[in-house]
């Protein structure tokens, strides 16, 4: 029996911010709004209200003690290449200082083949309980075009948590091609067409994409040997089996400098700190080339924000360590960080970026 101006308001009530539970306020609302109630029907809406707040900081504080619990036990980190890469050597750099600051074992979990695309389906098919995770390259978002079905999605399956490092691409050759500069490498491989073959780290990687551009601005016929990651690519190369690739530098870097590869361009606008004096792709003659390789973590799809957000701001530390900072610059790469959304944004651009270069190049595969 509604009274006017007695009793319970009873439009709504509101839960103070609870820090980190994502939640800021919650509104219980009856089925009459601005309805004064008496007696019997008050109480009984006064405890109905009561047992709806009790219930929402319930969740409230469950999803804080959830976050505050993690990680309880090893943490895994897939990578869809082999070891040696960029992507690997960042994920284990990440993993360590992980497992120094939260107390839990970050453990590196390699799973080569097919582009990355058998890493990203193993961590699109796990639990999303906040204990997979999987580093990721360019290839995640040059997949969704290049292969014409993936048994994952590349968006919809996955949660962004964090962009870690970007890492220059570097072009070398096998010392043995008498080749020592851009020029140089592209009037021999229009005076041979078809004799260089370039390695990477498998179909749809950077470095894969990185050499069809070259081939597509330079006009030259050279071939394409995948492999499966960076690590088993530069083994070859260092053999003399192919003769050249453009992959990220960390792998490439200790190689140049040991005078076992020749470095002839960096794939970045501006040139590398770790090797000054080689010039830029477009320095090198080659117009409107970029291309510089990405490196984040995403979890699958629904894994908890308490813990993604935790996760966030945990490698967004660690990427600010002097130390970490080093450590990246020494290998060619720079740290980045920043938020989810951010990461998601670009893993989103990157598909349409890509797509139009798959496009351009012809490079598919079935």
């Amino acid at each position: 029996r509604c009274l006017p101006r007695q009793g319970l308001d009873c439009q709504s009530a509101r839960v103070p911010a609870l820090p980190g539970a994502g939640v800021r306020y919650a509104a219980v609302v009856t089925d009459a709004p601005y309805c004064h109630l008496d007696g019997d029907t008050n109480m009984k809406r006064n405890l109905s209200i009561t047992a709806a707040l009790s219930a929402l900081l319930f969740i409230a504080s469950t999803s804080i003690a959830h976050a505050q619990a993690w990680p309880s036990r090893p943490v895994r980190i897939i990578v869809g290449y082999a070891a040696g890469g960029a992507t690997d050597v960042v994920a284990r750099l990440m993993a360590q200082k992980l497992g120094e600051s939260l107390g839990q074992q970050f453990i590196v979990e390699n799973r080569p083949g097919a582009g990355g695309n058998l890493g990203a389906q193993a961590a699109a098919t796990s639990a999303p309980d906040g204990y997979t995770f999987i580093m990721v390259a360019p290839a995640h978002s040059i997949n969704a075009t290049l292969y014409r079905k993936l048994p994952y999605d590349p968006v919809r399956d996955f949660t962004p948590v964090v962009h870690v490092a970007s890492v220059t691409n570097l072009m070398v050759v096998h010392p043995s091609v008498p080749a020592y500069s851009v020029a140089e490498l592209t009037a021999l491989a229009k005076a041979k067409p078809g004799t260089i073959a370039f390695a990477s780290a498998g179909s749809g990687a950077s470095s894969h994409l990185a050499s069809e551009m070259y081939k597509s601005k330079a006009g030259i016929d050279i071939v394409h040997v995948p492999y499966k990651g960076t690590g088993q690519s530069v083994v070859d190369l260092l053999a003399g089996q192919v003769q050249m690739t453009m992959d990220s530098m960390p792998a490439l870097l200790p190689h140049v400098k040991a005078g076992k590869l020749r470095a002839l361009a960096v794939g970045s606008k501006t040139r590398s700190p770790a090797l000054p004096d080689v010039p830029t792709m477009q320095e090198a003659g080659v117009s409107d080339f970029e291309v510089t390789v990405w490196l984040g973590l995403l979890g699958p799809a629904g894994t908890p924000a308490e813990i993604v957000n935790r996760l966030n701001a945990e490698i967004n530390r660690i990427v600010a360590m002097p130390d970490v900072k080093e450590r990246l610059s020494g290998i060619g790469a720079e740290p980045v960080g920043g938020t989810p959304q951010q990461f998601g944004e670009l893993i989103q651009k990157d598909i349409v970026k890509f797509a139009e270069v798959i496009k351009a190049t012809g490079a598919r595969v079935d």
